[in-house]
């Protein structure tokens, strides 16, 4: 079962933005797309990555330069009933519904994890009922199953993280981010 504690991401940004997430597919079929998946999770901190019903194969997968393997785990689960993730995990799945709700409006749950379907498929009905939330990215049509993970976990990581707001004018350069600066310590008491 995966942990309940976050592993630190790589950019200090993506490692200071509080709770977790994982992303995952679901009868993927092309290591290429998987190995694409795994080398995104890795660069944009995810704290691991799962799949369901597929199989990654490492030798096969030679689009993973970071060998994301070796810096977060792998859960690979046979079966959605099978799936265990860790408490207060919201599964989140990314398909293009009506009903989904589109990824710019999306406020993402502290601890989550996103879920893609295979390449020339959709979600099982099963993980759809297991979804706490479907998500979809605004686009005419399809994208690729890698890149759309990617798109995700930008979306999650610029919408959680602590950046710079952008200038309003084109040419224009970002204010600096202030920096943190930590209050009195705060006392609380049952009463």
């Amino acid at each position: 079962m995966p942990p309940d504690q976050p592993i630190s991401g790589g950019d200090s940004r993506a490692g200071a933005m509080r709770g977790f997430f994982a992303i995952g597919m679901e009868r993927i079929s092309k290591p290429m797309n998987v190995g694409n998946l795994m080398r995104s999770a890795h660069a944009f901190g995810a704290s691991f990555v799962f799949t369901i019903g597929a199989e990654y194969r490492t030798r096969e997968a030679r689009s993973d330069t970071s060998k994301a393997p070796a810096h977060l785990p792998l859960y690979a689960w046979d079966s959605v009933a099978a799936m265990q993730l860790p408490s207060g995990c919201k599964l989140v799945g990314v398909e293009l519904l009506d009903e989904a709700v589109d990824l710019p409006s999306l406020h993402h749950p502290m601890r989550a994890a996103y879920v893609l379907g295979p390449e020339r498929g959709a979600l099982s009905p099963e993980l759809i009922a297991r979804c706490d939330q479907i998500v979809k990215i605004p686009t005419r049509f399809c994208i690729n199953v890698a890149t759309a993970g990617a798109i995700v976990m930008y979306d999650r990581v610029k919408s959680l993280g602590r950046f710079a707001a952008r200038p309003l004018g084109e040419g224009q350069t970002a204010e600096p981010l202030m920096p943190h600066v930590h209050g009195d310590p705060i006392i609380r008491t049952d009463k």
